[in-house]
């Protein structure tokens, strides 16, 4: 299924949403929640913690 409308990563030049309607995931390591950031923009949906900090004490 292809990105919806306002996703982000959606397609080049759309403008960028603002952090209050970006995507958000909850860290399981420290249980904060944590939003979409562009450098992870083609692999949002494998990232799984919110810092590198995190992902080492899993």
């Amino acid at each position: 299924m292809g990105r919806q409308r306002g996703e982000p990563g959606a397609r080049p030049g759309a403008k960028a949403l603002p952090p209050s309607e970006r995507p958000t995931k909850v860290c399981p390591v420290c249980g904060r929640p944590f939003s979409w950031r562009k450098k992870w923009s083609s692999v949002w949906d494998e990232v799984i913690y919110c810092s590198d900090r995190c992902r080492r004490r899993r």
